[in-house]
């Protein structure tokens, strides 16, 4: 893939997220922090689901301006950020749409990413995403997707890009995240990070328990 070293996965997803608002909420962009971070921990049209706290995004878009792939500009009292996919990458917009639906959520059919892709661009139909998907695995600077193995009982295979790397655990063909042996290590490190988190609601949520059920006189150990 060029000359760019790999991309961990919050670095894929706040590509992807500056790409997608980009196209699909103009006047907002570029994006705040607090933008960056709801569009990386939304619930829907994601996958993984991530959690992620200002401070891990603020140094992703710094690692990622270090790269070229993110500009950074001062707009009233905050900063805004944008991506640079285009000028890092020197591919047509629709490659960059599909690679973001793929950054935002994993590895997806030819069919999938048209539809997923309605709202950045109305592809033709499933020959033109195929088209797209392979100029990008064969880009003679280094590709950029790679066609997964079918799955059992599918009638498309999937794609998957490659800007975080060799995609070792979608090879077997399994769903992503099945097992620890297909995450990645930046998958690893965010759900580290995210069970941390809810160790210590739970644990807060625990003392409160506590507090309200002495204050009750109750025993709350049981």
């Amino acid at each position: 893939m060029s000359n760019l070293r790999a991309l961990s996965l919050l670095e894929t997803r706040v590509l992807g997220v500056l790409s997608e608002k980009q196209r699909t909420v103009p006047d907002s962009y570029p994006l705040t922090l607090n933008s960056v971070v709801s569009g990386c921990n939304q619930k829907t049209s994601r996958n993984p689901i991530l959690e992620i706290s200002d401070a891990e995004a603020q140094a992703t878009l710094d690692s990622l301006k270090a790269l070229s792939l993110v500009t950074e500009s001062s707009g009233g009292r905050v900063y805004r950020y944008g991506h640079n996919l285009d000028g890092v990458l020197k591919i047509p917009s629709q490659s960059i749409i599909l690679l973001t639906v793929l950054m935002l959520r994993g590895p997806q059919t030819p069919g999938e990413l048209r539809i997923a892709s309605e709202r950045m661009h109305n592809f033709a139909d499933i020959s033109s995403v195929e088209a797209f998907l392979e100029e990008l695995a064969e880009r003679p600077a280094g590709a950029l997707v790679r066609k997964l193995p079918r799955l059992a009982g599918a009638r498309e295979s999937r794609w998957t890009h490659l800007l975080g790397g060799d995609p070792a655990g979608d090879e077997t063909g399994g769903r992503v995240g099945a097992g620890t042996d297909d995450l990645s290590l930046g998958e690893v490190a965010a759900l580290k990070a995210h069970v941390a988190r809810l160790e210590a609601e739970l644990a807060g949520v625990k003392a409160l328990l506590g507090r309200v059920c002495s204050e009750l006189g109750i025993d709350g150990s049981s």
